[in-house]
């Protein structure tokens, strides 16, 4: 996904080591005896939200790093993916990994002086399953016993409330599974496992459009399309106490906008540079540059709901992506800063294989061609990639659709929408044309992720509309497994098995490529590929 945060959890920490490379963070030279101003505010180049501000209906980078800074979940993870308590005390699983017992830290409150307990998080997850209040991450519960019965795949809801969430005092609530998952504690990272004050089941509109977390700030205004501020919260009871007195998230809709003002030290910091300033940010901004990796992936995917894709023969799309020259793209459009993906999993993460799309992922315009021919070819013989025109997303669709057509002969264009929030309110709505250009950040370091989260059966990420039972049965039986690390084993055979269905091509693995201003300092980025806000330290002007 796009911008969310993980989950930690000590009984299973060190299951994997994330690795980031060089980074920004150094102070400048020029900067070594300026003072730090406590009160100092952060701004940062960011986009309007697709949503109203409520975690459980947010999907997407800009609005999730303004609700990541208002809210702390049950748990996250470090650099090395060891697992840490937040809000919870602990997060303790049965012996069949079924039933998890969450006990809070007490004292901790929400922003207006309500104390956060058991009841905050068990009734936040039962209003949100509920399809009535039309929360977008609602499928992220489904491994809940009694979510069914809230949320029918079909027909009327027989429930309010799942059965599988029990209140079993004021700081502590069990969660019961339908099976067991070794890995469950990892979810709980995301942002619709975060608690909600009793308000914001009361009056929802008003509540997302001014929420009350428990996090490090509190907010303090939206003007919508212009700017959201949050303000840094006293009565914060988390170790990651912010170093400034705030963030301003400016909203772009260009990202060479937000470059020049990064320049010339009106915006603090932006999530990456464009594609047009990466031969030179680096001259541009000296040790102030930003260059590291982090586990997300980019893709083009399929709407399988339109005619075009409907029981197509899976023979085209592997030839549609033996058709694009990836290694020569990453090195002429992104100047050597991407590297060419091998799978539908990310780096850095627990079961990542090096080679799970084989034969399908590399370059070969003779292959691509005959495929495409013993598949029945591309009905229409033309296709269209939907990108954010608000990114640096242009150049290279253009340079893989022109990659395709001279491969192949199928005509590809690229299908620019203003924004992203115009782009995910048409994947949402199934109005893709054709294909769409996709990218995917880790929710938590675990190759479910980027497998079950995104194309198991009617999953909230699944925007294509993809489906095959044996994928399913797969990831259900790599759920079902002892350990984790036997999980993450079977979690691999279900990605080899995409290779027979292509759900969606595997692109490029992603780098974070940013800089920040003179303004500030301690800028870094999480393996997630999220500004560190917290920690950034503003000078005095």
């Amino acid at each position: 996904m796009r911008g969310a945060k993980s989950a930690k959890w000590v009984a299973i920490a060190g299951v994997v080591a994330l690795t980031a490379t060089a980074c920004g963070g150094s102070d400048s030279g020029d900067n070594s005896n300026r003072k730090v101003d406590p009160k100092g505010i952060v701004s940062y180049a960011n986009g309007e939200p697709q949503n109203a501000l409520q975690p459980s209906n947010t999907m997407e980078a800009y609005g999730s790093v303004v609700i990541d800074s208002l809210f702390t979940g049950l748990v996250h993870y470090d650099k090395k993916g060891d697992i840490t308590y937040e809000n919870a005390e602990s997060v303790t699983p049965d012996k069949d990994s079924k039933v998890w017992t969450v006990k809070l830290k007490p004292g901790w409150k929400f922003h207006n002086g309500e104390a956060v307990t058991a009841k905050s998080y068990v009734d936040a997850w039962n209003w949100a399953a509920d399809p009535a209040n039309g929360q977008q991450n609602s499928a992220w519960y489904r491994d809940i016993q009694g979510y069914d019965a809230v949320h029918p795949a079909k027909g009327k809801a027989e429930k309010k409330a799942m059965s599988g969430l029990k209140v079993v005092d004021e700081n502590t609530f069990t969660i019961s599974l339908k099976s067991g998952i070794p890995y469950y504690a990892y979810k709980l990272v995301y942002a619709p496992f975060y608690p909600l004050p009793s308000a914001a089941l009361k009056d929802p509109k008003k509540y997302g459009e001014a929420p009350v977390g428990n996090g490090p700030y509190k907010f303090q205004k939206w003007d919508h399309k212009k700017l959201i501020s949050v303000r840094a919260w006293d009565g914060y009871k988390g170790a990651n106490k912010p170093k400034n007195a705030g963030v301003d998230f400016k909203a772009y809709n260009k990202d060479t906008a937000a470059y020049a003002d990064l320049k010339s030290d009106n915006v603090d910091s932006m999530p990456i540079v464009p594609n047009s300033e990466i031969a030179n940010f680096k001259q541009d901004f000296g040790d102030r540059a930003i260059d590291m990796d982090f586990s997300a992936l980019n893709t083009v995917n399929f709407a399988f709901y339109t005619k075009q894709w409907k029981d197509i023969d899976p023979k085209v799309l592997q030839g549609l992506s033996m058709a694009i020259d990836r290694d020569t793209i990453a090195k002429t459009v992104f100047h050597g800063t991407r590297e060419s993906a091998t799978g539908w999993v990310a780096k850095g993460v627990k079961g990542y294989q090096d080679d799970a799309c084989g034969e399908y992922c590399k370059f070969d315009a003779k292959k691509a061609k005959q495929s495409i021919k013993d598949g029945g070819g591309v009905p229409g013989n033309k296709i269209s990639i939907q990108y954010n025109a608000d990114q640096p997303h242009k150049d290279w669709v253009v340079a893989v659709c022109n990659s395709i057509t001279n491969a192949t002969g199928v005509k590809c264009v690229g299908d620019p929408v203003t924004d992203f929030a115009a782009d995910t309110e048409i994947r949402d709505q199934k109005k893709v044309k054709s294909m769409y250009r996709s990218g995917w950040v880790l929710d938590y370091p675990f190759n479910g992720n980027f497998l079950a989260d995104l194309y198991g059966t009617g999953v909230d990420g699944n925007k294509g509309g993809f489906s095959d039972k044996k994928f399913d049965e797969l990831t259900k039986k790599a759920d079902a497994a002892k350990t984790i690390d036997d999980s993450a084993k079977l979690y691999q055979q279900a990605e080899k098995e995409l290779v027979n269905t292509f759900p969606g091509i595997p692109l490029w693995y992603n780098k974070t490529l940013s800089a920040y201003s003179k303004n500030v300092k301690k800028v870094e980025f999480d393996q997630a590929g999220d500004p560190i806000l917290t920690e950034v330290e503003v000078f005095e002007k």
